[in-house]
């Protein structure tokens, strides 16, 4: 067992312990017994301003555990996620002379590892920080994990798992699963994010993704200077994406620099697969000429296809207002509880939408709603999938950025812009049909079941005391009739409507296929109306018939 872990359980306990009673006096009044206390939204802001000062305090492992909390309204309420996005890594660089120990039992004696090397970070953070260097090849820059970091790490997963027992009892039952499952994801994204191998490997097939686009750069990545505790890369310089100032001096189109980085991301997320999870201003930059360039690829994750086309599916909704497309796709990605009250999420939507648009009635943007949703959706038990909780949250960020940009940015309309451009809406268009499909189907099945029921009320009918059978025979094939009627108008109906919208997006194979099948359709409906023949049927409940059948019996 690692002493290190005892001592560092003291620690964050100490100085998580005013949080603690803070709490305990919430659930009951007198800290021990009385009833539990209302808490404002002031004074939840107040704790969360203090929660993030312990963080900061605690250092590297808590500061990365902070950061991955503002990613998770299913844990903490609205105060705490807004006061932790605000996070960054104020960390003080390490000593170079520490630093360079990790740098040369990766890679060797600096000087013969580079032609030069500024021993002045350039930048720093929880787990590592970057110095800039000359090889043979040219100017790169070196990320170097901070010394003595894995033990550091390693106390501090061991001291959140031995502190879960406790929180449990803080937070209530229905966090507790959301909190344990967050253990697990945090020890997972600390561990990928000291591993810079991973960070090569996610780098380098991210940047793949983008050959060929020159409007995108990433890094380059030095292989033979690369470990799993140092990571060299091309040294891509660039100014900063919320630089306004310089960026206008530079001339660039900033709605341009705006749109590029959304259809970047969309790009990643909707038709990768595999995305970079952490946009803020920090990692992203821009080049005289308009490029822009991406850094820092520790946090980066995959979006499994299924999470894809639901993507897909609320982007669509959001363009249509489609208040409860919205919440079916919230639903099935697990974004919301079933058992939420959708009269109160549709009508926290519909505030959303409203209040985005603004004067003009198609500008709105997708952030606004996001917040609105996590805002309302704590009150409700429900989990985040972990790499959906990174969508999300790099959704609401890059909407940010482009808004930084251009204040009038519509993320609605570059968005359903980049679907139909990509043939996501037509696929969109053909799901529609093949719905309707299932629907004609179900309806088919439905009107099939029909008759035997209505014969099975029939026979049990009860007049006062007389039992009164019914046998009704249906000798011209009445129902028959009626429902290959009722089928065929409704697939005439359906191939109809599929037509026209596959001619709508220029699907003329698929359309004339529909179009040939709606004139087979009509063809049969109209020869069913043909011959029609009144309805001859012969009571069967007649005195004598009854008397009979009590005989049989």
């Amino acid at each position: 067992m690692n002493p290190r872990a005892y001592w560092r359980f003291v620690v964050v306990t100490w100085r998580f312990l005013p949080l603690l009673v803070a709490y305990t006096r919430d659930r009951n009044r007198f800290f021990l017994f009385g009833r539990s206390r209302t808490v404002t939204s002031e004074t939840r802001r107040d704790r969360a301003q203090t929660l993030l000062d312990t963080l900061l305090t605690l250092g590297p492992t808590f500061i990365k555990l902070g950061q991955l909390l503002s990613t998770r309204p299913d844990v903490l309420p609205p105060e705490y996620i807004e006061e932790l996005e605000e996070l960054q890594d104020r960390v003080p660089p390490a000593d170079w002379e520490e630093a360079r120990v990790v740098l040369e039992e990766e890679l060797g004696p600096v000087d013969q590892v580079f032609a030069e090397f500024d021993d002045v970070a350039i930048s720093g953070a929880s787990l590592g920080q970057v110095y800039y260097a000359t090889t043979e090849d040219g100017e790169v820059a070196v990320k170097v994990r901070r010394p003595g970091v894995e033990d550091l790490v390693e106390a501090d997963l061991r001291v959140v798992r031995w502190s879960l027992p406790i929180l449990m009892y803080f937070v209530g039952e229905a966090r507790a699963f959301s909190l344990e499952t967050l253990a697990d994801e945090f020890d997972k994204t600390i561990r990928e994010e000291m591993d810079y191998a991973r960070e090569a490997e996610m780098l380098n097939e991210i940047r793949a993704n983008f050959e060929g686009q020159p409007k995108i750069r990433m890094p380059e990545v030095d292989e033979s200077r690369s470990t799993r505790r140092v990571l060299t890369m091309e040294y891509v310089p660039g100014t900063k994406i919320t630089d306004i100032d310089e960026l206008d001096a530079q001339h660039l189109d900033r709605t341009e620099l705006a749109e590029t980085l959304q259809e970047a991301y969309l790009q990643m997320i909707i038709q990768d697969g595999v995305f970079h999870a952490d946009p803020h201003p920090g990692n992203l930059a821009v080049q005289d000429d308009g490029t822009l360039v991406f850094y820092d690829f520790g946090m980066s994750g995959y979006v499994d296809p299924f999470i894809q086309d639901k993507i897909v599916d609320f982007y669509v909704a959001v363009a249509d207002q489609d208040i409860q497309a919205i919440l079916d796709t919230l639903v099935e990605m697990g974004t919301l509880s079933p058992e939420a009250d959708r009269k109160v999420m549709g009508e926290v939507l519909e505030l959303a939408i409203a209040d985005a648009r603004g004067e003009d009635i198609e500008q709105y943007r997708v952030q606004q709603i996001v917040q609105q949703v996590e805002d309302t959706i704590y009150d409700f038990p429900f989990r985040l999938p972990a790499n959906l909780a990174l969508v999300l949250r790099v959704a609401t960020v890059v909407e940010g950025v482009c808004v930084t940009l251009d204040e009038d940015f519509d993320f609605i309309e570059v968005a359903t812009g980049y679907l139909r451009g990509e043939g996501f809406l037509a696929d969109t268009a053909r799901e529609y049909v093949e719905d309707r499909v299932d629907e004609v189907q179900e309806a088919t099945k439905s009107a099939v079941r029909t008759p035997p029921k209505l014969e099975t009320v029939l026979d049990r009918a009860i007049n006062e005391d007389l039992q009164v059978e019914v046998d009704f025979r249906d000798s011209q094939n009445l129902l028959g009739r009626v429902t290959r009627r009722l089928i065929y108008g409704m697939v005439l109906a359906s191939a109809v409507f599929s037509s026209a919208v596959l001619f709508a997006f220029e699907q003329i194979v698929a359309a004339g296929v529909t179009v040939g099948l709606a004139a087979v359709v009509a063809t049969l409906l109209y020869y069913s109306f043909r011959k029609r023949r009144g309805i001859r049927a012969q009571p069967q409940f007649t005195r004598q018939s009854m008397r009979e059948r009590e005989r049989e019996r």
